[in-house]
């Protein structure tokens, strides 16, 4: 019997120590989270002053026993928004992360499924309404306090949609009953109601899956067959005299040399007059390399400089993406069509990173500030704004683009 009550109270002492090396092990990683960004980020408290930030920084600390370690990530990222910089934020890269198999998309107003299992295609463009009950609104809500690389309302929304299909997330927030799965409530396009129960699967199970993608193009725009990059590439614009660059993402500097010098040839050929450079994919990279584009393109001395620059950009638009938006209508004399970007041309950029090395989370920060404008504004406001429309985005057909495309065809006034 004795024996017996020793076993017993090793084996609760070990699960106490348990629970106080994961207490320690949290509480080291919020203390060096702490120091790293005071060391590291420009201007840490240019937003929320360090008292207030301390004090909401141990009131997670002190909760660590009753929360899950998603519960206190959460904790974390409302902490990393109070700070105020899109490029200061807690990342789940290096954490497993199981989804449930839908993105979505809020198009007009509405949530709508933009990508599915194929089995399931039939549901593209279905509104979302409900997850296990709890209103889109509501989920909007919940997540728009947490969502990271946030700068304005306009990439808020961006980061909702991506997180929306994380199952721990969702479940940490009280949105769902379950981790494991979750009943997505959903309109068709035909006004019929009804129930979708995901599973949630890893990131190895998604790579298996084949989807169905709603997506978006112009009739008048044909992706060369054999590109350097799938997210930098360039072609003409049918029955014009234009040439359309889709810029999504950046190449080494020596690789964007070598791409411009292949595109100054192509417009020279070509005797290009107008040109469109998209925008609206680009989440950001190196501005600087960015500028070799623009730096490349002023040597062409066919292109209309005073009429005939387009860039177009989204609330996806972000960091360096934004930043060139804002220089190639300073540089190149362009007009920016679309909505605002998603992270502001005035504020803290370029982003430096460490790891927690107990919980692994990836802490991202600002190390600049830029003044790429002289007056501040949410995003980089478009001259001329143009939504996508879900008339058009049902089809398959790019509204935007199509409408920057048909105003290259009319003539300016001298």
């Amino acid at each position: 019997m004795k024996s017996k009550f020793i076993i017993g109270l090793v084996f609760i002492s070990s699960i106490a120590f348990a629970q106080n090396t994961r207490k320690e092990q949290w509480q080291s990683d919020l203390a060096l989270y702490q120091q790293a960004l005071e060391s590291n980020h420009i201007d840490l408290y240019h937003q929320i002053d360090k008292p207030s930030f301390e004090s909401k920084l141990n009131t997670i600390s002190e909760s660590i026993e009753e929360l899950s370690d998603w519960e206190v990530a959460l904790k974390l990222m409302r902490l990393t928004r109070k700070i105020g910089d899109g490029h200061t934020a807690v990342s789940f890269a290096n954490w497993q992360t199981p989804t449930f198999p839908i993105s979505v998309k809020k198009i007009s107003n509405k949530w709508r499924v933009v990508k599915v299992s194929t089995d399931k295609k039939e549901l593209l463009g279905a509104r979302l309404e409900s997850i296990d009950g709890i209103n889109i609104d509501e989920i909007e809500r919940k997540l728009s306090n947490v969502a990271q690389y946030v700068e304005n309302s306009h990439s808020e929304v961006v980061r909702i949609g991506n997180y929306m299909p994380i199952s721990e997330l969702l479940y940490a927030l009280k949105i769902t009953q379950s981790s494991q799965e979750a009943v997505f409530g959903l309109v068709t396009a035909e006004g019929k109601k009804l129930s979708l129960t995901l599973k949630a699967l890893l990131n190895s199970e998604i790579a298996q899956q084949r989807f169905e993608h709603l997506s978006i193009h112009s009739s008048a725009v044909e992706k060369p067959k054999n590109t350097d990059f799938d997210y930098l590439w360039y072609t003409n614009i049918e029955d014009t005299k234009a040439t359309y660059i889709r810029f999504d993402n950046y190449p080494s500097f020596e690789e964007m040399v070598g791409f411009v010098e292949k595109l100054i040839e192509f417009t020279t050929q070509n005797q290009s007059q107008q040109l469109i450079i998209d925008l609206r994919n680009n989440g950001g990279g190196d501005l600087y390399i960015g500028l070799v584009l623009a730096n490349a393109l002023n040597l062409v001395d066919s292109i209309d400089w005073k009429n005939g620059v387009y860039v177009l950009t989204s609330g996806v638009t972000f960091s360096a993406g934004a930043s060139n938006a804002a220089l190639f209508r300073q540089l190149l004399n362009a007009q920016v069509v679309g909505t605002p970007t998603g992270s502001n041309p005035t504020g803290y950029q370029d982003m430096g990173e460490f790891v927690l090395p107990n919980s692994k989370l990836r802490i991202t920060y600002s190390k600049r500030l830029f003044r790429i404008q002289e007056v501040i504004t949410e995003g980089v406001q478009p001259d001329k704004l143009i939504k996508h429309d879900w008339e058009s985005y049902s089809l398959g057909v790019d509204n935007v683009l199509n409408e920057v495309i048909e105003k290259l065809t009319q003539p300016h006034e001298s």
